[in-house]
């Protein structure tokens, strides 16, 4: 029958129909889903693929080409990604680490200046307050104390044989006295330390007798009159006994008292001092026979 094929014909028809498929180029197209996390991404094949049997006649050649293309651009993507993952935070870090530095070097230059500030502060308050120190030591200078030897009073003279300490036979000279001092502080605003060295009492150029002032406190614009005790025990006179020995029965001694008087005034506690230093030598004549108070004027004693 003319509408009948034969097998031959429908194979060739078959095989005609087919073989544009089987040669035809199929495109692929690949569907990657981003994450965050994750470093792998889920591969969808598209609408147009579908699991033929088509497309499982491919060779396995053509499969794992197109694996391997399509893993090599995976690989290179995630690389990519990897990458500039790693290499964001290391930026963000640089950058934060060139800000923090440049606060830091901000913070080192004002901790400077405010340690300059402060350095130049207390340096002006040193210069200040030893300007200020300076100023009441040259106020206080004037404020010496004022010394005046006043009386003095013999009680006992004695002169008789006797030894020195090495035991050598000799006149030795035995007195005893009062010495008065009066002493005046003028400062208004500060009182003053008084002491004085060794009161030494001469015959000529031989001490007879010796005293000191004791060492005490005077308040501001105070005056006082201090007794000093003057004694000589079993003092050797070796040559100049003679002349003593005449005049023990009533005669009269030329004698000279010479000593130093120091005072000391605390202006600003201890940190302003004045110094105060008077030596005063008087000489006077003790009457043996009489046991009344010397006096001494102005041309007695010499201050210095």
């Amino acid at each position: 029958m003319p509408s009948t094929k034969s097998e031959s014909d429908v194979t060739s028809l078959a095989a005609s129909s087919s073989s544009p498929s089987r040669s035809s180029k199929r495109t692929f197209y690949y569907v990657q889903s981003p994450s965050r996390d994750s470093s792998t991404s889920v591969v969808q094949p598209s609408p147009m693929d579908s699991p033929t049997q088509d497309s499982s006649s491919l060779g396995r050649h053509s499969r794992n080409s197109s694996a391997s293309r399509f893993s090599g651009l995976f690989r290179s993507s995630s690389s990519g990604r990897k990458n500039s993952i790693k290499c964001m935070p290391k930026e963000k870090q640089c950058k934060i680490i060139l800000e923090e530095g440049g606060s830091y070097d901000e913070m080192d230059d004002v901790t400077s200046i405010r340690k300059c500030q402060a350095l130049l502060a207390v340096f002006t308050l040193v210069v200040l307050f030893t300007f200020l120190c300076f100023i009441a030591w040259g106020a206080s200078r004037p404020y010496k104390p004022q010394i005046s030897v006043k009386t003095f009073e013999l009680h006992n003279f004695y002169v008789g044989e006797g030894s020195d300490h090495t035991g050598v036979r000799t006149t030795v000279l035995t007195i005893n006295g009062t010495l008065r001092i009066g002493i005046y502080n003028p400062a208004p605003v500060f009182g003053v330390h008084v002491s004085s060295t060794p009161i030494n009492l001469f015959f000529y150029e031989l001490p007879i007798a010796t005293g000191q002032l004791k060492e005490h406190y005077q308040t501001k614009k105070n005056r006082r009159t201090e007794s000093v005790v003057i004694e000589g025990r079993r003092v050797p006179l070796y040559g100049a006994g003679a002349r003593l020995e005449a005049t023990e029965r009533g005669g009269k001694i030329p004698v000279e008292l010479i000593f130093e008087v120091k005072s000391r005034g605390d202006v600003v506690g201890k940190l302003v001092r004045i110094w105060h230093t008077k030596r005063i030598s008087c000489t006077f004549v003790i009457n043996v026979a009489s046991n009344n108070p010397i006096p001494f004027n102005k041309s007695s004693c010499r201050y210095s």
